[in-house]
């Protein structure tokens, strides 16, 4: 799929302002998509939407699940609207404008979701839902129902007839925890709605929304449960190898812990798993980008007993087959893929087969190398620019980190002095041939390293960074706009 030369700004919905805590799918984020209309963009980009765990750092990149909305989203004002909330039930709590504390907000959120539900009468919208997603809500509801009645435990440490799906103690179990797994549903029901009215809210607007799409799941997901033929189990459903990547030079290698998908299977079973993940993904976003892209070519297989990231070996993976499937069976692909520091032949001859955009970071530049690819100059047309992600640092934190040889060939390439660097780096960018451009709110208020969403390989202190309204500055909004008109974004 070819797209068109584009602008927007990446920043993930928690990041969001809003009342209670969190980013949500309420004011906050049509005050956002106000302020990119006005701004005059046409993407705005954001991390993976699934439930997330406090036992995995709330990462959106470990879910629950790769289908179901995280419930930490549901705007609270958006159900008082519906009469299933009162004004005074969404009073009287205080909470952090610029840092999400996922542990009050969850608590908060929960009580008031379960409220809504013992309010909530069953209409023929919600039985559609429940029917139209059967094939993954089923499921994830009874998983999440599941974890409710062990208190969270590993699904993999479960009673042995439950871990393994006997299918009376499943059943035994639906009626055991209906009223539980009837309130999942709910959530899942009032996410799936407002996410809906959001979607139409920007593409009124001219504005694309552009999802995440990371290639593995977490081990305790409804997904690995609910379908573990499609990975590799051994006969008690636990994995035989997860993933990582290999040492190299630079470092000791990362072993993920994710469970490796069994590729054989799937490509037997037409990858309908696969085909039902997509389907869903792209029920809810116009573009989505591919994590870890590299693992549809070859993926690092490492014993699941070993703790080293070096005890594994390289396996092909069925990318050509894949992709072709996917196109036969759901037509065009709207896929930009996360390449970077993995551009051997074999990735680059399946993205380029399909005419995938790849990712320029100029935060990876060398410059004072000529012509390096990182520098914005020399970014070929069908690539996608940034100038920050939710794995780096910011432009401004970047730049202040930057070594004095590395700063002054920065000045000299860009011909800046540096006094405003952030504004210097997305009309760089902009100016680029990408074909689309992105940069974060963080580097369109020009903030430090304070403001960092996600530092890789840390457990503490991620996903927490928020703006507040007055970052929707008219001012901010205009600089991005004639930057927009000039370079024809």
């Amino acid at each position: 799929m070819r797209f068109q030369r584009q602008g927007g700004v990446f920043m993930h919905v928690t990041s969001l302002p809003g009342p209670h805590g969190i980013g949500d799918l309420g004011g906050g984020a049509r005050d956002f998509l106000d302020f990119l209309d006005r701004a005059n963009q046409s993407l705005w980009q954001f991390c993976p939407l699934g439930p997330t765990s406090q036992a995995h750092g709330n990462s959106p990149y470990q879910s629950f699940s790769a289908f179901a909305g995280n419930p930490l989203l549901v705007s609270l004002d958006r159900l008082e609207e519906r009469g299933l909330l009162t004004e005074a039930e969404l009073s009287g709590e205080e909470f952090d404008d610029h840092h999400v504390d996922y542990g009050h907000v969850a608590s908060f959120k929960r009580d008031r979701l379960r409220t809504a539900f013992e309010r909530f009468d069953p209409t023929d919208e919600y039985r559609e839902f429940c029917e139209r997603e059967a094939s993954w809500l089923d499921g994830y509801a009874l998983f999440m129902a599941l974890k409710h009645e062990f208190e969270g435990a590993l699904w993999t440490t479960w009673p042995h007839e439950v871990k393994t799906r006997d299918p009376e103690a499943l059943e035994r179990y639906r009626e055991e925890l209906a009223d539980e797994i009837a309130y999942r549903k709910f959530v899942q029901h009032t996410f799936d709605r407002q996410w809906r009215d959001l979607r139409a809210y920007a593409n009124e607007r001219g504005i694309q929304l552009v999802g995440d799409l990371p290639i593995y799941v977490a081990l305790d997901s409804a997904d690995v449960w609910t379908a573990p033929d499609a990975f590799r189990l051994d006969e008690n459903n636990e994995p035989t190898v997860v993933a990582g990547v290999p040492p190299n030079p630079q470092d000791d290698g990362q072993r993920w812990g994710n469970p490796l998908y069994d590729w054989d299977r799937l490509r037997e079973n037409g990858y309908d798993w696969w085909l039902d993940r997509l389907d869903r993904l792209f029920d809810l976003v116009d573009v989505t980008r591919i994590d870890h892209f590299k693992g549809f070519d070859e993926y690092w297989a490492i014993d699941a007993d070993s703790d080293w990231a070096g005890d594994g070996q390289w396996v092909d993976a069925p990318g050509h087959d894949f992709f072709e499937t996917v196109e036969r069976e759901l037509g065009e692909l709207p896929f930009i893929v996360e390449d970077l520091g993995f551009l051997d032949e074999g990735l680059v001859e399946l993205r380029d087969r399909f005419e995938f955009p790849g990712m320029r970071v100029p935060q990876y530049a060398d410059w004072c190398e000529a012509g390096h690819m990182y520098q914005p100059m020399h970014y070929p047309d069908n690539v996608v620019g940034y100038t920050s992600t939710h794995d780096t640092d910011t432009v401004v934190g970047y730049y202040q980190d930057l070594g004095p040889q590395q700063t002054d060939c920065l000045h000299y390439n860009l011909g800046v002095d540096g006094s405003n660097i952030n504004w210097s780096m997305i009309e760089a960018v902009w100016n680029s041939e990408a074909v689309m451009a992105f940069t974060t709110m963080q580097d369109l208020l020009g903030l430090d390293s304070h403001a960092r969403f996600n530092t890789p390989g840390t457990a503490e202190g991620n996903w927490g960074w928020r703006v507040t309204r007055d970052g929707f500055e008219d001012s901010v909004a205009d600089e991005l706009a004639s930057l927009t008109d000039i370079y024809i974004r």
